[in-house]
C-alpha cells in the first residue's frame, strides 16, 4: 500500500515538550556567519518533531571551528576571572568519570565540566533483546512480509528462494566444517580476514537471499551491518553458520573485538556515572580553545554570545578526538594522526508515542528487525511508545569510511524526511492491524547522533588489532597541563573505554 503525506499525518500538528533544534542557532549563526542549510550541518526540525542529540545548536560552533569560520566572527576571548584546578572538556561518560576521579583524589578541588550539548545525555543503551520478528521489507525483497522467528518452521515463511531456505536451515541446524584441516587457531585467523557477509557468500556459498536476510542482524548493536561486521565477531556472538567449526565456546578468540570479549558470557550491564555534585557543569558551552601557559592553562568556550575564558591548573579533553586538533593546534604530528584515526559511528534513535497501543499488541511481537528499510529496528516500549533505530553508516565501505560517509549524508537529511520515514514504516508494520499514522501518533522525538558510538578496533578492518601498536599509544602522557581522555583514546570495550581513559588521564596529570 502507498501512503500519501496526508495519510501519514505529515500535515497534522502534534505536541512537543522540548526546545526545537535550531532555536539558538539563529543567534549563533548570525554571529558566526553560518546557516543551518549549509551542507554538513544539521537541519532545523519541523513543528511536529522534538529533537535531541547532535542538534544544529550543539554542532554549529564545532563545525564553524572545523571549517575555519569561527574566529573570523567570534571576536577576542574575554576572561571571566574564574580559576579551576581542573577543567574537563566533554560531559559524556569519559568527562564525568574524569571529574569524579579527580574529586576522589582531591575532594576540595574546583572542577568545571564544559559540554556543547544542552543536556548530559548520550545515545540510548543497546538492544534490550533479540528480535522476535523480521520484516522482510520491500526495499530488500520487493514487498513487505512480516515473519515471526520464534517457533519451528519460520524459514518456510520467508519470501526468499527455496535454495535460500535450505541454506538457512543448514546454517542454523547443521553447518559443516568450512575449513577442514585447519587448526582452531587457523580457523580463527581465517574468520578474522572476513566480514560476515563475505563469510556467507564466499565461504558458505549461500544463496544471495541469505545474506540479504541476515545483513542487518548486527546493525542495531554495532551501528553497521554484516558487510562491515567481522566474521570472527559473528562467530563470537552466536550468529548462524559456525557450529561445525568445532571451536571452543568456553573462551573468546584473541581476534574478537573488545566488546565481544567483554560480553562473552552474557551482556555486562554498564552504569551511567553521575557527575559529582561538587563539580560545576556548564551546558551549551562548546570549547573553542585550550592553551597551556607558564602558570596555568586557558580554556575558552562560546557561551552563546562571546568566547569566555577560564584558567585551569589541568585540562582533560574527554571530547571527540576529531575535535582536539582544532582546540590544541600545537600537538605533535603523531598525536594529530592518532586522533584522526578515531572515527565514531553515527546512529539515529526515535521515540513515537501512540494514542492507543492496541495495534502493536495485536501484532503479537515486541521487537522487529527490518532487512533493508531506513529504520533497521522497531521495538514496543510500554506503556504506549515505539522506539526505532537507524544506522546511517555506509557499511559497504567499512566501519571507518562508512561512518564518515554516513555522517555526511545524515547531516544533509532534513528532519521532515526522517519524520516521513518513521510514519511510513510504522504504517507498513502496524497498518494491517488497525494503525492509522495520521490519527494514532501523538508525539515524535528524534535523537540524531552523528558521533554516536566510539570507535572500536576489530578485524578485518584494523590489522594492528589485537597485537598493536595502537594509534592511542601516541596519546598517552600529559602534554604539559593537558591530557586526552574519552572513549576514543582507549582501545577497549565501548562503555568501559571512556572510564579507563579518564582514570589514566587523571593519573597522568595529578
Amino acid at each position: 500500500m502507498s501512503w500519501s503525506p496526508h495519510d501519514l499525518g505529515l500535515d497534522r500538528p502534534i505536541s512537543r515538550r522540548d526546545l526545537f533544534d535550531g532555536i539558538a542557532v539563529g543567534v549563533l549563526g548570525g554571529a558566526l556567519g553560518t546557516t543551518i542549510a549549509k551542507p554538513g550541518t544539521a537541519q532545523a526540525a519541523p513543528p511536529s518533531v522534538t529533537v535531541g542529540g547532535d542538534t544544529a545548536e550543539a554542532l554549529s560552533v564545532p563545525h564553524a571551528l572545523r571549517d575555519g569560520r569561527f574566529w573570523t566572527h567570534a571576536g577576542e576571548p574575554e576572561p571571566t576571572g574564574e580559576s579551576y584546578d581542573l577543567v574537563v572538556v566533554g560531559g559524556g561518560r569519559g568527562g564525568v568519570s574524569a571529574a569524579n576521579a579527580w574529586l576522589r583524589r582531591s575532594p576540595a578541588a574546583r572542577v568545571l565540566v564544559l559540554d556543547n550539548h544542552d543536556a548530559l545525555t548520550g545515545p540510548p543503551p543497546g538492544p534490550s533483546g533479540p528480535p522476535d520478528a523480521v520484516m522482510c521489507d520491500a526495499e530488500t525483497f520487493g514487498a513487505d512480509t512480516l515473519v515471526t522467528t520464534t517457533g519451528p518452521g519460520w524459514a518456510d515463511r520467508l519470501p526468499v528462494a527455496e535454495a535460500a531456505r535450505r541454506d538457512l536451515r543448514l546454517l542454523r541446524d547443521d553447518p559443516p566444517d568450512w575449513f577442514p584441516g585447519l587448526t582452531a587457531e587457523g580457523k580463527q585467523e581465517r574468520l578474522a580476514e572476513l566480514t560476515y557477509s563475505r563469510f556467507l557468500l564466499e565461504v558458505c556459498g549461500t544463496h544471495p537471499d541469505v545474506e540479504r536476510f541476515l545483513r542487518t542482524t548486527p546493525s542495531r548493536e554495532w551501528g553497521y551491518d554484516a558487510r562491515a561486521f567481522g566474521a570472527v565477531d559473528a562467530w563470537g556472538t552466536g550468529y548462524p553458520g559456525f557450529a561445525g567449526l568445532g571451536l571452543d565456546r568456553d573462551k573468546p578468540s584473541r581476534y574478537n573485538s573488545p566488546t565481544v570479549r567483554r560480553n562473552w558470557h552474557g551482556p555486562v550491564a554498564s552504569q551511567e556515572p553521575r557527575l559529582d555534585e561538587r563539580a560545576r557543569l556548564r551546558l551549551s558551552s562548546p570549547v573553542v580553545l585550550v592553551r597551556d601557559g607558564a602558570r596555568s592553562a586557558v580554556v575558552g568556550y562560546h557561551d552563546g554570545h562571546r568566547v569566555a575564558t577560564v584558567d585551569a591548573g589541568a585540562v582533560i579533553l574527554a571530547c571527540w578526538s576529531a575535535v582536539v586538533p582544532y582546540l590544541v593546534p600545537g600537538l605533535p604530528e603523531e598525536v594529530r594522526q592518532a586522533l584522526r584515526q578515531a572515527v565514531r559511528v553515527p546512529a539515529l534513535h526515535a521515540t513515537v508515542r501512540l494514542r492507543d497501543p492496541l495495534a502493536w499488541r495485536r501484532l503479537g511481537v515486541e521487537r522487529v528487525r527490518w532487512t533493508g528499510a531506513y529504520w533497521c529496528a522497531t521495538e514496543f516500549a510500554p506503556p504506549d511508545s515505539v522506539r526505532l533505530v537507524a544506522t546511517p553508516c555506509r557499511s559497504e565501505l567499512g566501519p571507518d569510511a562508512g561512518s564518515a560517509a554516513g555522517r555526511r549524508e545524515l547531516a544533509g537529511t532534513p528532519y521532515e524526511v526522517l519524520e516521513e520515514s518513521i510514519r511510513d514504516q510504522l504504517a507498513r508494520l502496524l497498518g494491517p492491524v488497525g494503525f492509522d499514522p495520521a490519527r494514532d501518533v501523538t508525539e515524535i522525538r528524534i535523537d540524531r547522533w552523528g558521533h554516536a558510538y566510539p570507535p572500536e578496533f576489530c578485524r578485518p578492518w584494523h590489522p594492528h588489532y589485537p597485537d598493536g601498536p595502537f594509534p592511542a599509544d601516541a596519546l598517552r602522557g600529559a602534554f604539559g597541563r593537558i591530557a586526552v581522555a574519552g572513549s576514543d583514546a582507549a582501545p577497549g570495550a565501548r562503555d568501559d573505554a571512556a572510564a579507563v581513559a579518564a582514570e589514566r588521564a587523571v593519573k597522568e596529570l595529578a
